[in-house]
């Protein structure tokens, strides 16, 4: 049985009490009832760019950290001169998005963590925090309390996260130490909004007939949870993808990644971001599907975030408040000029900009068209500006702009244009290869026929057929009902076309229809951006028989 990685990530300035707390924690999981579950790793991270490196480096199913928190919800780390630095919840939730599918709890030991905590959740299964400060001794019990709690004996697949916070909860209570209502358990809430639903007992201990512990966190294989971590042996390359990796190396290049959801953008753009690292260049990468509306209804504030969330990425001084000329420049003037002087002046090497969920900003139009054509001219400016050439730029979005941009202010017409396809049957055969699943060639073209190419639909499968939960020929047979492995997904996608009447009535034409069916190209792009129909000329099609027969069931 593999063990569970725990990565304890210290992040307190005070050296003295930095060793103190991180042996005490480590101690804790040390005198846990079964232990020998855990493997310890400690990394100092009090730098926001040593906990994403440590995470990715590491890859634990826990993450423990240990640090300062601020009443707004903010954890305190430092930049590069040794400045407190703080991380907001929306930058954390962004982190741990990228590696939600190995990462399955945390611990914020930082008061005021139950903000972050929330933000979290959003991507990871459980996230603990604090709803206020709370004391050394409180926290070390509750540890103790916690790890005894995941080796416990877990009959009837019970949730075992739950069951270890309620034992730290209680082994506070008997110290009869009075803190016992501050750590906060979130846990994450099925949704499209979070790339890929989960199954529902997705984390547990169970005990076999022979007594020894079977644990779900499976090292060797990874549940399909939208994006597929860089350094995933799971993960399936485009056909001709090398050129993209050329063209990132060229001065001020542009690329474009378009595709609908699930189809595996982040997993493309944090490849090319992880590149560009190997290349000695610098990188960031920002959600741009988690912004406030606050944000993005108002121009100035978008970009003033903008340029502060770069330069929090790049560890560089925020000089965005006393930069901004409000009096003499208008905000992309003052975008710009921010740019070029306070972060490409400011660095050494190559900049790759990697910004995911552009079409959040496309019902903004607010912020979108001078957003965009801002983008455009910096793209414009690095074929000519030696200090705009360090800048390369990645867009990942789901599918046409359609927002009225002139043609030489749009990003959307220049730069390289990367469309991301469905696997093909040779890619297809790899993901089945790396699942060793072996001798099911004509079912496993049966399940091609029910799920065409598309990447989460066959990993989902691959995963639950090879951790032995389902067979092919049931997984086939039960895929469109509500007792299949796709139940959750289909859901969340009938839960979004709810929302829409007008969206669910041209879906319902769709798969009614055994020939291609013309739609208003609005409708089009809305249909296709959830990755529901393919295009054929000026018709669609669904995308694959599975939606064909599930929503022509229950629309």
């Amino acid at each position: 049985m593999s063990k569970k990685k725990v990565l304890i990530l210290s992040a307190l300035p005070d050296r003295l009490r930095l060793d103190k707390e991180i042996r005490e924690i480590e101690e804790a999981i040390k005198r846990a009832v079964k232990r020998d579950l855990f493997e310890i790793k400690i990394r100092t991270a009090v730098r926001s760019q040593d906990i994403r490196r440590a995470i990715a480096e590491e890859r634990p199913q826990i993450v423990h950290f240990c640090g300062h928190g601020m009443e707004d919800g903010s954890l305190v780390l430092e930049d590069d001169g040794g400045n407190h630095k703080p991380v907001s919840p929306e930058s954390l939730a962004a982190l741990f998005k990228l590696h939600a599918s190995y990462v399955k709890c945390v611990l914020l030991n930082a008061c005021y963590s139950a903000l972050p905590a929330k933000a979290i959740s959003q991507h990871v299964h459980y996230v603990i925090g604090m709803n206020q400060p709370i004391g050394d001794k409180a926290a070390i019990v509750f540890a103790q309390g916690f790890y005894d709690g995941l080796g416990y004996e877990n009959l009837d697949n019970q949730d075992i996260i739950q069951r270890a916070f309620d034992e730290g909860l209680v082994a506070i209570k008997m110290e009869d130490i009075s803190q016992g209502q501050i750590p906060v358990l979130e846990k994450k809430l099925l949704g499209i909004e979070n790339s890929a639903p989960e199954p529902e007992t997705n984390i547990y201990i169970e005990q076999d007939a022979g007594n020894n512990i079977h644990n779900s966190w499976t090292m060797e294989l990874e549940y399909p949870d939208g994006y597929v971590p860089v350094n995933s042996p799971f993960y399936i390359e485009q056909d001709g993808i090398e050129s993209v990796y050329e063209t990132l190396l060229k001065p001020g290049s542009l690329i474009r990644i378009k595709a609908p959801k699930l189809m595996g953008k982040t997993s493309l753009l944090n490849r090319l971001l992880d590149y560009a690292e190997k290349q000695n260049y610098q990188s960031v990468y920002l959600d741009l599907g988690g912004i406030d509306k606050a944000i993005l209804t108002n121009l100035d504030k978008f970009l003033r975030w903008f340029c502060g969330r770069v330069s929090d990425e790049l560890n560089l001084e925020n000089k965005v408040s006393e930069a901004w000329n409000t009096n003499i420049l208008g905000s992309n003037d003052n975008c710009t000029a921010y740019f070029k002087k306070y972060i490409l002046s400011k660095i050494n090497h190559p900049l790759v900009l990697g910004l995911d969920e552009v079409d959040r900003l496309f019902t903004y139009s607010e912020v979108v068209e001078d957003f965009l054509g801002m983008l455009r001219s910096w793209h414009e400016k690095g074929k000519i500006s030696d200090v705009w050439k360090k800048l390369r730029l990645v867009l990942a979005h789901s599918t046409e702009v359609y927002i009225p941009l002139d043609v030489h202010q749009s990003p959307f017409n220049a730069g390289l244009p990367v469309e991301l396809e469905e696997f093909n049957q040779q890619q297809t055969r790899e993901l089945v290869k790396k699942h060793g699943i072996q001798d099911a060639d004509a079912l496993l073209e049966e399940l091609r026929t029910m799920v065409g190419g598309h990447p989460y639909l066959l990993r989902l499968a691959m995963y639950e057929i090879a951790m032995g939960k389902v067979t092919l020929k049931n997984l086939l047979q039960s895929a469109t009902t509500e007792a299949g492995i796709y139940n959750n997904h289909l859901r969340s996608l009938l839960g979004v076309l709810q929302t829409s009447p007008e969206l669910r009535t041209c879906l319902k034409r769709v798969v009614d229809s055994n020939v291609g069916v013309e739609l208003d190209p609005m409708q089009i792009y809305k249909l296709h951006s959830l990755g529901l129909v393919q295009k054929h000329n000026n018709h669609v099609i669904p995308r694959c028989q599975l939606y064909r027969e599930y929503f022509r069931r229950v629309l």
